[in-house]
């Protein structure tokens, strides 16, 4: 005699959105550079931030006085209190200076006790604070003499626009190699292309320079486009050699798409890809001098501002742009692009992996 079989117990039922739902957080709460760059960059960037922008006294007036009879004098009223920043130099230098952002305003004195002049660009609202502010250190009391004596740059390169289309120019060179390399490169890893990738003939070498060259190339209309807009629409012009330009553009483009490589060369999700781009990025969006002169920072930062790759790239192209500077005469900004791109290109190449 055979006992009854035992009854099934009914099935448990499980909710879709749930099931789904919890597995989504699994995979989130199993990669831990995830939860880094989700919950602890923010903070990190929250605290350095905080540091930058503390309360701190109002920073000082960058004036550059003109070398000539008088300039002592002024000198010394300038430097009388810690509200101007005061650099003495030729005229050449003066103009220059004023012309790519480095100063707000060029005194140029007089043999005698007054009037001084003063040399300003019109549509920068610091220089105009600052003419005003130097007035009233140098003439108190005599309005009358500031617009009698002050003169505006107007030659070409000397407006702000100039001086922010080439830092718009190696900004977008800096996030095309970030992210059409390194994003693009990720994304082929978590979709599993590079797997078949793997079991060709290729070699590691030709595949991450494929990914280089194909970015350069993607580069050319961008590059042409924003130059072509801001010379027919704001009238920005190239004062140097046009060839100079392009080789600068393809070396820093080569040397972004090197750090691209290198960014993607470990990286496994979007998360982790996400957060190593923005933490490369953005000391050089804060201080390498792309809307304003990274000669601004303190002088004990001013050797990291140096080292980051964007700044040389910026400061080389608003020489030749503005200044019309040769590329011989940049041999140090060109010797650290390259430096750039050869290193972070051969530690890609030998940390890279398909999978």
């Amino acid at each position: 005699m055979t006992s009854a079989q035992e009854p099934e117990p009914p099935a448990r039922r499980y909710s879709p959105l749930g099931q789904l739902i919890g597995a989504r957080l699994r995979e989130f709460y199993r990669e831990p550079e995830a939860i880094f760059w989700v919950y602890g960059f923010p903070i990190l960037l929250t605290v350095a931030l905080g540091i930058a922008f503390r309360n701190k006294p109002v920073d000082k007036i960058a004036v550059d006085v003109q070398q000539g009879p008088g300039a002592d004098r002024v000198v010394a009223a300038l430097n009388h209190g810690d509200r101007f920043a005061v650099h003495e130099n030729d005229a050449d230098t003066c103009r220059l200076r004023l012309k790519t952002g480095k100063t707000e305003l060029v005194v140029i004195p007089s043999p005698s006790a007054r009037p001084v002049q003063y040399l300003y660009a019109p549509d920068r609202a610091e220089s105009l604070l600052a003419r005003d502010e130097v007035n009233n250190a140098l003439e108190p009391g005599r309005r009358e003499q500031l617009d009698a004596g002050s003169r505006k740059l107007d030659e070409p390169g000397g407006r702000y626009i100039d001086f922010l289309v080439p830092g718009l120019l190696g900004m977008s060179l800096m996030g095309g190699g970030l992210w059409g390399v390194g994003f693009v490169t990720v994304d082929m890893r978590i979709r599993k292309l590079l797997k078949r990738f793997l079991a060709t003939p290729m070699k590691k070498s030709q595949f991450l320079a494929a990914i280089m060259l194909s970015r350069l190339l993607f580069m050319v209309p961008e590059v042409l486009l924003l130059l072509l807009f801001a010379r027919f629409v704001f009238g920005v012009l190239i004062q140097g050699s046009v060839l100079a330009l392009t080789l600068l553009i393809v070396l820093g483009a080569y040397t972004f798409a090197g750090i691209g490589l290198l960014v993607a060369s470990r990286a496994r999700t979007v998360e982790a890809v996400s957060g190593l781009m923005n933490l490369v990025m953005l000391p050089m969006w804060v201080l390498s001098g792309i809307f304003f002169s990274s000669e601004r920072f303190p002088e004990a930062a001013q050797p990291f501002i140096k080292f980051l790759p964007l700044t040389p790239l910026i400061n080389a192209l608003r020489a030749v742009m503005l200044e019309g500077a040769s590329l011989a005469s940049l041999t140090t900004e060109t010797a650290i692009l390259a430096a750039w791109g050869v290193i972070t290109f051969v530690l890609a190449l030998r940390w890279f992996r398909w999978t």
